[in-house]
């Protein structure tokens, strides 16, 4: 217990946590791109993963996990601002100058937790449309799905917060290595590309369905 207090064990904590919710986003945005290419699937996707018992149980961790990451996350930001109280005289360059998408981390983070509110409430807790396949009622989400996507504020807020993904992503996955000591100066390079490609593959997974339906399925 004293080491998961420490600095550094939240550090790991932050990485653990951050590299679950990385594995679960990029699994979440695969299985959406089905909204694209057949509602039915879609539908029947959304029907066998809510109706497993096992779905409380991982929305349990899920949300677990993400409550670690959000307490550990706040206070290394607030012990970094109260061991840094004055601005540095002069800016770090080269190696040790800090990544952009580091200095951004916690305003990002926040706007992906409203917005990961919001997008429950849209689509979790939104209006139950129901549809029947072979003989089996279901919840058309499609329908939902292409009926919210059709809104230009709910449309243009979700593309920004994929933007702000893509940023929490590609910092998260190279921070996230570092901090379990699985970095090395021959490989940084290569992680840190890495990173960005895993960030750009997600959010940009995520704004194609957005995208897809404002301009195309539902015209």
């Amino acid at each position: 217990m004293k080491y998961l207090m420490s600095s550094i064990g939240r550090k790991q904590l932050m990485a653990v946590t951050g590299i679950a919710w990385s594995l679960f986003v990029l699994s979440h945005m695969a299985a959406n791109l089905l909204i694209i290419f057949d509602a039915e699937a879609y539908n029947k996707y959304s029907h066998a993963l809510i109706t497993n018992p096992f779905i409380y149980v991982a929305e349990g961790g899920l949300v677990l996990l993400l409550l670690i990451h959000i307490v550990n996350g706040l206070k290394l930001t607030l012990e970094n601002k109260m061991a840094r109280p004055q601005k540095y005289a002069m800016t770090p360059s080269g190696e040790k100058a800090p990544r952009f998408q580091s200095k951004w981390m916690a305003y990002h983070g926040s706007l992906l937790l409203i917005f990961l509110v919001w997008h429950l409430v849209t689509f979790k807790f939104g209006t139950y449309y129901a549809v029947t396949y072979d003989g089996v009622e279901m919840r058309d989400l499609h329908r939902l799905v292409l009926e919210v996507f059709q809104s230009p504020a709910y449309v243009g807020f979700y593309l920004l917060c994929m933007v702000a993904v893509g940023f929490h992503l590609s910092h998260g996955f190279y921070s996230a290595f570092a901090s379990l000591g699985l970095s090395h100066p021959r490989y940084a390079s290569m992680i840190s590309k890495f990173g960005y490609l895993y960030a750009v593959v997600v959010a940009a997974g995520f704004a194609s369905q957005p995208i897809y339906v404002f301009f195309l399925a539902g015209r």
